[in-house]
């Protein structure tokens, strides 16, 4: 057996210049550079391992012990939503709670409750967005937040609480999280852009989830949703979850059950702008499919096309670009040597677009998604993989149909202006331009 090699390195000459000007196009260098191969990148005193290879990734993913979500990069993420699993006392009972949040049983039974709520944002979003442009970002916030609220709380909070908490929470992930993950090692102490906007809008998600948590204790916690599900969940010890602990694994929930949405959202509505021909199929099964009807889960098994398309656009437009781990002991990978104590990162990104697993990966193509295609299960990434993928991935899937089939049915959302659809690098991919559409209505009998 041959002797475990160190991973080559791109030197940080080769890296840095563009990491400061532009980080995705960096990134996109770096897949470039790397091409597939396991390497460390020279970033100062900073060398991370890069895996891409969905055999790679997929060695990393299924050993969380030894690759744990902890350490540097995390600890911004931490700040909003608690400890990152790897070093949460608490995560074991918080993951069977998500778990049985979105259980098959518990999805069926709430499904048509999110479809109404999802009809009802449309039509709201209708009477403002029909013959002027409005901010798409903000919009797909808003509709996201009222579709997943009751949800995540129930009715302990109002629409317009639900959109104060949908402003804030975007704030917080767009604020200082890029300076902080591009500069990790820089102390907490020492300010950095964005730190105080980020410290206002986790205050403001404090204020408006706290007290949703101690009058839910108050009450019984007897609902369905999340919040109730936590302080009622109990280890083998009979122990519950103290206050901050439910605070943390509510806040975490709407993060991973929002910020993909938004994000693919606000994605889709340009891809379609810009592909009349995808458009045009898309409207088609869904005329065909919910007709004048408001889309409900009887529809969802027909959406067939609607779900291709979600998911073409989650592989170009990964919202979690990057998924950073802690190496706990050594390893080889493939005959690569991993140290201890590294930072090894998978970037969901770069293996969505390795041109050997997706030919022609920057053209958008939903075909690669038709029944009967088959691939790797770690060529797809947007979701993670092994102990730590996505719990909320199936309900991501229901929502985003649920929504494009409730614009689309009565609405073409047309893009305001020339925006450009490449991304840039925040906590998650965000487009680089601000996104103005508005809804042009496609039948004269559309609700306005």
């Amino acid at each position: 057996m041959p002797r475990p090699q160190d991973a080559k390195t791109i030197p940080s000459y080769r890296i840095l210049p563009k990491l400061l000007r532009d980080p995705l196009e960096a990134i996109e260098e770096i897949g470039r550079l790397s091409a597939g191969e396991i390497v460390r990148l020279g970033i100062g005193t900073f060398r991370p391992y890069l895996v891409t290879r969905p055999e790679h990734v997929q060695h990393v993913l299924n050993n969380a012990e030894n690759y744990r979500r902890e350490g540097l990069l995390w600890k911004p993420l931490s700040r909003l939503i608690g400890e990152p699993s790897g070093a949460d006392p608490a995560w074991p009972l918080k993951k069977g709670t998500y778990k049985a949040l979105f259980s098959g049983p518990n999805i069926a039974s709430f499904t048509d409750d999110v479809a109404r709520a999802i009809v009802e944002a449309v039509d709201d979003l209708g009477r403002r967005a029909v013959g002027r442009p409005v901010d798409a970002a903000d919009e797909m916030t808003r509709l996201v937040y009222r579709a997943i609220t009751q949800l995540l709380v129930g009715d302990k909070i109002t629409l317009d609480e639900a959109d104060d908490l949908g402003r804030v929470m975007a704030t917080a992930t767009t604020s200082s999280f890029r300076s902080r993950m591009l500069l990790p090692f820089t102390p907490f102490w020492l300010p950095l852009p964005g730190d105080r906007a980020f410290h206002r809008a986790v205050q403001a998600v404090d204020d408006l989830i706290f007290p949703i948590v101690r009058e839910s204790r108050r009450g019984g916690a007897d609902g369905g949703d999340i919040v109730s599900r936590l302080i009622r969940a109990r280890d083998e010890n009979g122990r519950g979850l103290d206050e901050q602990t439910i605070r943390d694994g509510a806040v975490a929930l709407f993060v991973a059950a929002t910020e993909t949405s938004v994000t693919i959202l606000t994605f889709l509505w340009m891809v379609l702008d810009a592909r009349p021909d995808i458009a045009a199929r898309l409207y088609e099964e869904i005329d065909q499919v919910v007709g004048t009807d408001h889309p409900a889960r009887s529809h969802l098994s027909e959406l067939r096309y609607a779900k291709m398309v979600t998911q073409e656009v989650l592989r170009l437009f990964s919202p979690g670009w990057m998924l950073p781990r802690t190496v706990v002991a050594d390893d080889v990978i493939d005959g690569v040597r991993i140290r201890k104590g590294s930072i090894i990162v998978v970037s969901p990104y770069l293996t969505n677009r390795l041109p050997d697993v997706w030919p022609d990966p920057e053209v958008f193509d939903p075909e690669r998604f038709a029944p009967g295609q088959s691939r790797d299960r770690f060529a797809f990434l947007t979701f993670g993989g092994g102990p730590h993928q996505c719990i909320g991935s199936f309900f991501f899937t229901i929502e985003t149909q649920l929504i494009m089939a409730a614009m689309l049915s009565r609405y073409q959302p047309v893009i305001h202006g020339s925006p450009s659809i490449k991304p840039q690098l925040w906590l998650t991919l965000k487009p680089r331009e601000r996104i103005q559409f508005l809804l042009r209505p496609r039948h004269a009998a559309s609700n306005v």
